[in-house]
């Protein structure tokens, strides 16, 4: 696919955001967006797929258009071609209720917004993939406009603005374009952007370590009890050589984010089959509890320091009970985390972003430390850069896990000061990643960078992984030498004095109009004449 195709994609879909941007937050109007973007896609990818099943040669969507309304003028090939493409896609919209419909009414001046609404409650109504997925967009919210007709005339022209993308030739181009979109909202988001977005470069660092020595691995699971927007299992299938075999799993406490992430899947050509998504709370009660349960790769960016139930009847519960304890009701950190690794396969490899505190916080999460180092579990830790991610200015860290492990060393990686600066964010590029994976898998010390530690310095350092504490990368500042110092001053006294005597005569040149301001101007000039003429007593 050109690039060219691609800015025009990317720029139409922006734009299209532009429309709604100065009436509500981005949190909101990403609903907007990206339901119509997703409507869009289900009617242009039917429209197209009715004229092949009718075997008519269609140049553009209005040609599509027409060959569906005249299909459905004749019973029984209306029968056939619905129960085709509900076959094919689990539903068939009316031809009245396509996005192509709606665009040739709107320059009709006949669009009505309760139609836009009806379709949406057909693809809703039609399959269980698709229940509840327009929830949040609101046709009638007072936001888009005060009256019926404004509220018409704003979702109108974002409709017109997405008419001009092509939603079905575009392979993974519009995937990647969702994506993008996503990450826009996020950045325009601020805080609750943490809520559906994991930056594309930490996704892509996770993503790499976790398939590492598994990119041809066919029927490779990947689990995110966390998932946002779905950016981070995404990913897997960019670096997978068998992407069409990969199994997605993933759950998502937020409706509208789960919402979100089940559109992305379908945007990027997941097969049905291959998507298990789930709306509920990963801590609360365990999921998935029926087979599968274990995972080749876990990979999870859950909110920081969050707060949980930590009642002790968790205790109790397998994911939890080997340890003894609990992480702190204020303190999900290490709950998620051991969620996580005990949806792991013994095979696996897990990689977390979580704040740094959990490296060396003591009480019950010094505990859960220690015995995940005396198990050999923790692999590797990686410390990123601050600023990196749109909810937070912190410092954070990733974390690779593993079971089974025949040693208990610690690979640490210093990564923090690896980044290129961007407006108000700090960025990985594409060689900072390289670095990282280059060190991750040849696990070896690097100056000021990395160093693999064994277990007995872990246990000498009251297993605390502070990364400072094992990667120094202090550098140590030139000497200063004081003939430098002195000369700079000696120049200082030197500007000084000409300045104050350049002072000195314009100040003579003054003139006053009263005894008092003579009084006062002939103090000034005495003082700056006296100060001018001290020469180097400003050394000291």
């Amino acid at each position: 696919m050109a690039s060219n195709t691609s800015k025009t994609l990317y720029q139409a879909l922006w734009n299209s955001a532009d429309i709604l941007r100065s009436k509500m937050d981005a949190n909101e109007y990403k609903n907007y967006t990206l339901g119509l973007v997703f409507y869009k896609y289900l009617s242009d990818r039917m429209l197209h797929h009715a004229a092949e099943l009718l075997e008519k040669e269609v140049a553009d969507l209005n040609e599509a258009q027409q060959v569906y309304v005249q299909a459905f003028q004749d019973p029984e090939i209306k029968d056939d071609l619905i129960d085709e493409l509900k076959f094919d896609f689990s539903y068939a919209l009316e031809p009245e209720l396509t996005f192509t419909a709606f665009i040739q009414s709107i320059y009709k001046g006949k669009f009505q917004l309760e139609d836009l609404a009806q379709g949406f409650r057909n693809i809703e109504q039609s399959s269980e993939l698709f229940e509840n997925l327009f929830e949040d967009v609101d046709l009638y919210s007072r936001k888009l406009g005060t009256t019926p007709q404004k509220q018409n005339q704003t979702i109108s022209a974002v409709m017109k603005e997405l008419a001009t993308v092509d939603m079905v030739h575009n392979g993974d181009a519009l995937g990647d374009a969702y994506e993008y979109l996503i990450g826009q909202f996020a950045s325009d988001s601020g805080k609750k952007a943490g809520e559906f977005y994991t930056p594309q470069a930490v996704s892509q660092l996770m993503t790499e370590i976790v398939l590492m020595g598994k990119e041809n691995q066919k029927g490779f699971t990947v689990y995110d009890p966390t998932m946002g927007s779905g950016s981070l299992l995404l990913n897997v299938k960019k670096y997978s050589n068998q992407p069409g075999t990969i199994n997605y799993f993933g759950q998502e406490l937020n409706t509208s984010t789960y919402n979100l992430a089940r559109m992305n899947m379908i945007l990027h050509g997941v097969d049905v089959s291959n998507q298990h998504l789930h709306n509920g709370d990963t801590l609360d009660a365990d999921w998935p509890t029926e087979e599968p349960t274990n995972f080749d790769g876990v990979l999870m960016n859950p909110p920081y320091s969050a707060n949980w139930a930590a009642d002790k009847g968790f205790l109790d519960d397998p994911r939890f009970a080997m340890y003894g304890v609990l992480a702190p009701k204020s303190k999900a950190d290490f709950a998620f985390l051991l969620h996580g690794y005990y949806h792991l396969k013994d095979t696996g490899v897990m990689a977390i972003v979580l704040p740094h505190g959990v490296l060396f916080r003591g009480a019950a999460e010094g505990k859960i430390r220690e015995i995940l180092l005396s198990n050999g579990a923790i692999d590797t830790v990686i410390g990123l850069p601050a600023n990196i991610f749109f909810n937070t200015s912190i410092p954070t860290t990733v974390i690779i896990l593993k079971k089974n492990r025949d040693t208990k060393d610690v690979l640490f990686i210093d990564a923090s000061n690896e980044f290129t600066k961007v407006k108000n964010q700090n960025v990985l590029e594409k060689h900072h990643i390289q670095k990282i994976l280059e060190t991750y898998n040849e696990r070896k010390d690097v100056e000021k960078y990395s160093h693999l530690a064994y277990y007995e310095e872990i246990v000498e350092n009251d297993f605390n992984l502070n990364i400072p504490r094992y990667v120094d990368t202090f550098e140590e500042e030139e000497p200063i030498s004081l003939a430098e110092v002195v000369k700079e001053i000696e120049e200082i006294d030197q500007q000084l004095e000409e300045s104050m005597e350049q002072l000195a005569k314009m100040a003579q040149e003054l003139t006053a109009n009263s005894s008092e301001a003579q009084e006062e101007l002939d103090k000034f000039i005495k003082f700056i004449t006296k100060s001018g003429s001290r020469g180097g007593t400003f050394i000291g």
